[in-house]
């Protein structure tokens, strides 16, 4: 049935031809007893004809809905110049109606509701009912004026609701595009931010090795021993900067202002305890535990385990409400640093921490996912069971070269 449903969906023109069928076959039982019924009017010829024309209207009408409205009109002058009473075809003329009315220009929308509130009258003036009164005819041309208005009223209600929804939709889709197109230019600004900050996580490094160098230059002579323990260093700090320089090569940075000052050493792990107190101070109750044994870290997890934190404590002060408190653990395993930051606010849905950001220039789970990806990790974020919002992050202390 489903099928049968989708296939006369898309042939509507074969369910107008077959109901036009069905209106022929009664129509052309009526014309051929036309001669039985008393005091009817018109020859069983003509009936005929009207019946075919007005078929055709119903065959036709989503095709050229207009054209076939004037041959109705055309068809209806002719019933009533010709004497032919109405037929079961005279049906074809409430479709009509109804069809330009939902589907037809506005000309022929008004055009179709003047004339069928003038058909039963013209019909009834022309064919009056010789056992009724007065009074009786008026009512008669009344009743059967109505049928003309509801197919009226519900064609145009149809009309209504199509424009309607298809406004809907459009806007829909526009507000989609628009959505979409904020997205792609948030994911591009966060990750030209942490270019920006891996840029100066490579530059201390860089440095670093520097001073290590010059340092090892010195004492090359008089402490071996020193000069071997800062050659190690400049390896290490060698190796962790070339990570980082290849996963910088993997951001796109374009366009962006190089200000004098912009650059200023970026916060690690060590800090997340000073932001923690921070927090505290400003009326916040957080949980903070750390779990495992602390070991040095590479400076892009450092920064990336700083600023979830950041952006979930920032989410939990602006959208948690009044009474929202906050727990953070940070968890030491052999091969990653795992963050579990929760809160229990009762007045931060979802969408809120998909827009909001730590500093107002990130959006929110958009930077943190766009964080955690840079440094290979999983990021796991959502509402937690009886309100308040849940983030666990992985992030892996060795990456792949």
């Amino acid at each position: 049935m489903q099928r049968l449903y989708d296939f006369l969906r898309r042939h509507p023109m074969w369910v107008d031809g077959f109901w036009a069928l069905v209106l022929l076959g009664i129509s052309g039982v009526s014309a051929a007893n036309i001669h039985r019924v008393p005091n009817h009017h018109g020859s069983p010829g003509a009936a005929l004809a009207v019946s075919v024309v007005l078929c055709a209207v119903v065959a036709l009408r989503r095709r050229m809905p207009e054209q076939m409205l004037l041959l109705a009109a055309a068809t209806g002058v002719a019933q009533l110049v010709l004497d032919v009473q109405t037929t079961p075809a005279d049906f074809a003329l409430l479709v009509i109606v109804y069809t330009v009315a939902a589907d037809g220009a506005r000309w022929a929308s008004r055009f179709a509701l003047a004339g069928g509130l003038c058909a039963a009258t013209l019909a009834q003036i022309r064919w009056p009912q010789d056992d009724a009164s007065p009074l009786g005819n008026v009512a008669v041309a009344v009743f059967t004026t109505v049928p003309f208005v509801l197919a009226w009223v519900l064609g145009d209600s149809i009309r209504t609701r199509r424009a309607y929804f298809a406004q809907l939709e459009e806007r829909a889709a526009r507000l989609e595009k628009e959505r979409e197109a904020q997205a792609k230019v948030a994911v591009a600004a966060e990750r030209a931010r942490i270019a920006r900050e891996l840029h100066d996580v490579v530059a201390h490094n860089v440095s670093v090795m520097v001073v290590q160098a010059d340092g090892a230059a010195y004492v090359l002579d008089a402490a071996p021993d020193q000069a071997k323990k800062a050659l190690e260093t400049i390896s290490s700090t060698g190796r962790q900067a070339l990570a980082e320089m290849r996963r910088l090569l993997g951001v796109l940075r374009t366009g962006e202002p190089q200000e004098s000052g912009e650059y200023v050493p970026q916060p690690d792990v060590d800090q997340i305890e000073e932001m923690v107190e921070r927090c505290r101070a400003s009326g916040l109750p957080v949980d903070f535990r750390i779990e495992g044994t602390p070991r040095p870290l590479p400076s892009g997890v450092e920064l990336t385990a700083y600023r979830i934190v950041q952006e979930a404590l920032t989410n939990t002060r602006k959208h948690g409400g009044p009474d929202a408190g906050a727990s953070v653990r940070l968890v030491y395993f052999d091969d990653g640093l795992g963050l579990l930051v929760e809160d229990d606010g009762k007045g931060a849905p979802h969408e809120l921490y998909e827009e909001g950001g730590a500093d107002g220039r990130g959006h929110g789970l958009i930077g943190m996912r766009e964080r955690v990806g840079m440094v290979g990790g999983t990021l796991d974020a959502g509402p937690r069971p009886g309100g308040g919002f849940r983030i666990s992050a992985l992030l892996p202390l060795k990456q792949a070269h």
